[in-house]
């Protein structure tokens, strides 16, 4: 691949597919082989008449083929584990849309699979790779918030009610995914409360609250729903130092940095009258609106993967980052199974509910 663009295949072409095709195609660094899928009719209306890349309706003469280097996975979340399994014993690089895979152990057999081939697998937390996203983790991780006090999110719409999954694991890891990367490396999730609620019979939760505890104190909290006649996409991050905004429907404005919040002072430091007043006070300063670059999303993601690729490096959502995910849905989930009460977060060396009863 020194000397050539790599070749790739997207597998899927129904909602998302479409995107990863028109995203792969204008990304130097691919050389698109391939749109895969059991509707092989659909694959041709997605490339159109005079396309040349082929269209096939066979993994197996896809994964076979040495042109294609890599895949990008866009086919239910169901199937992810066999789909990507099948690319990574082929020896193909591989980026998959969320989640990983249906539970914590099939995604940490597919993390461990691709590490011992030496292969790249990523993610598409599309959201990760953001403008907005992308300046916050350089804020944070820069110091420029202080200490992280909190992480508040809301991402609501009356949207549509999935048949496989609850709301949690249809919308929640678009945030769990942003708070992964942009958090120090030193702040981690270490457990998970969730509250949801079925008010329409759907059979699974269409709102939920999840709440997740930080090794640090911090807490950060995530609200989903599928019922909202209006939709907000909004986090507020919460530091010492500064606070910011970001609502992803202002294109105008998404990111407001605020120097106003709470400080506290020290009960010893202050004087005997002093005392008798508040230690809290209220800190109001200036608010500044950086100025982002509009880029498409989906086109960072494909760079990333390519770069990652060709430098042969772990991308910024690497395997191990969709793991993360899918332990905290996992404890979400069991979370709610159990009224709400906190359920401590999976890491990579942590046996699961389903491994300890076999």
């Amino acid at each position: 691949m020194e000397n050539r663009p790599i070749g790739l295949a997207v597998i899927g072409a129904g909602y998302w597919g479409p995107n990863l095709v028109r995203n792969a195609q204008a990304t130097a660094g691919f050389q698109l082989q391939y749109l895969c899928d059991v509707d092989i009719e659909r694959a041709h209306r997605v490339l159109g008449r005079y396309s040349t890349v082929r269209a096939s309706a066979s993994l197996d003469e896809v994964l076979a083929d040495p042109a294609v280097d890599a895949v990008a996975v866009a086919t239910p979340a169901a199937t992810h584990h066999a789909v990507v399994m099948a690319a990574i014993e082929a020896g193909k690089h591989v980026l998959v849309e969320k989640p990983l895979a249906a539970s914590f152990v099939e995604g940490r057999e597919l993390v461990e699979a691709a590490e011992e081939r030496g292969l790249v697998l990523m993610l598409d937390h599309t959201y990760c790779y953001t403008p907005s996203a992308q300046y916050l983790r350089d804020l944070i991780r820069g110091g420029g918030l202080g200490t992280l006090q909190y992480l508040d999110s809301v991402r609501i719409n009356l949207g549509l009610v999935q048949h496989d999954v609850d709301v949690l694991w249809d919308l929640a890891p678009h945030d769990l995914s942003i708070f992964l990367s942009i958090l120090p490396d030193d702040v981690t999730p270490v457990a998970v409360s969730a509250q949801g609620s079925d008010p329409v019979g759907a059979g699974r939760a269409c709102l939920a609250h999840l709440n997740v505890q930080m090794n640090t104190g911090a807490m950060a909290h995530i609200h989903v729903n599928w019922l909202s006649p209006t939709k907000i996409r909004t986090i507020v991050i919460g530091g010492s130092a500064r606070t910011v905004v970001w609502d992803d429907l202002n294109p105008l404005q998404r990111l407001s940095v605020y120097d106003r919040g709470v400080d506290r002072a020290d009960p010893a430091e202050l004087g005997r009258d002093d005392r008798a007043a508040t230690i809290v006070s209220y800190r109001t300063g200036d608010m500044v609106a950086p100025a982002l670059k509009d880029k498409e999303a989906l086109r960072s993601v494909m760079e990333e993967f390519a770069a990652s690729i060709t430098e042969q490096r772990a991308p910024l959502t690497d395997g191990r980052s969709g793991l993360q995910v899918l332990a905290l849905l996992e404890a979400a989930t069991a979370s709610l199974q159990q009224g709400g009460v906190f359920m401590p977060v999976l890491t990579d060396h942590t046996r699961s509910p389903q491994e300890i009863s076999l």
